[in-house]
């Protein structure tokens, strides 16, 4: 992988977003909905908003990282797009890490303004372990987004991509899903228990689909 290529395609990305705002501005829109939704609808005590919370931010999370991922191929699949870029000297692999960080970035934006809204907006405090907070949101972001662009790809060529990418996802992600929650409620607790294993089966989970996607893309795209 050259990160001269990698560079390219992240600024042809970043160029094409920051021209439309298309992505970026409905996961804002959908998820400052589900915040106003959320802080509005529910009225519960700190003990029981401490549980509830951890679930509600990482379902939020994903379903707009769902929208995020829906569009990564649709420009390239215009006009045939896609073969240009198999036409470049740039690898497939570097074709498909450009899209993951574009997807993780695209992420990041969207958490530092949401999680932090949602505790306003449920009058919760900081939780006592913030950084494994942010520890876990980055990793199952992370973990989250390498599934789902590889994913992406293999459903951008059908007719109902939109519909077959959340039903291709959520069972690979589920164990993500699980995991993520399970390590931003010990968080929230003043002593959490059992979080490193969540934490060590989320790294694996990284890792696997991090050289898994490399290795096969090249193959996907010539599907």
């Amino acid at each position: 992988m050259s990160f001269i290529h990698l560079k390219t395609l992240l600024w042809k990305e970043f160029r094409g977003e920051f021209r439309t705002k298309e992505v970026l501005s409905s996961m804002l829109v959908f998820s400052l909905l589900v915040v106003a939704a959320f802080g509005f609808a529910l009225d519960l005590d700190r003990s029981e908003t401490g549980k509830v919370l951890p679930g509600v931010i990482w379902v939020t999370l994903i379903f707009a990282g769902i929208l995020a991922l829906n569009r990564s191929f649709t420009t390239e699949l215009q006009n045939d797009c896609i073969y240009g870029l198999m036409l470049t000297r740039a690898s497939r692999s570097t074709i498909y890490f450009a899209k993951l960080i574009t997807n993780l970035l695209l992420m990041a934006v969207v958490e530092i303004i949401i999680v932090p809204l949602f505790f306003i907006m449920l009058n919760y405090p900081a939780p006592p372990h913030l950084s494994l907070l942010v520890l876990v949101l980055i990793l199952g972001t992370y973990c989250f987004m390498a599934v789902g662009t590889f994913l992406a790809a293999l459903a951008a060529g059908t007719r109902v991509s939109e519909m077959l990418l959340p039903l291709l996802m959520l069972p690979m992600t589920m164990p993500v899903l699980l995991c993520s929650t399970l390590v931003t409620k010990g968080a929230f607790e003043i002593m959490p228990n059992d979080v490193g294993i969540y934490m060590k089966l989320l790294g694996t989970y990284a890792v696997i689909f991090t050289v898994l996607p490399a290795l096969l893309f090249d193959h996907l795209l010539e599907v």
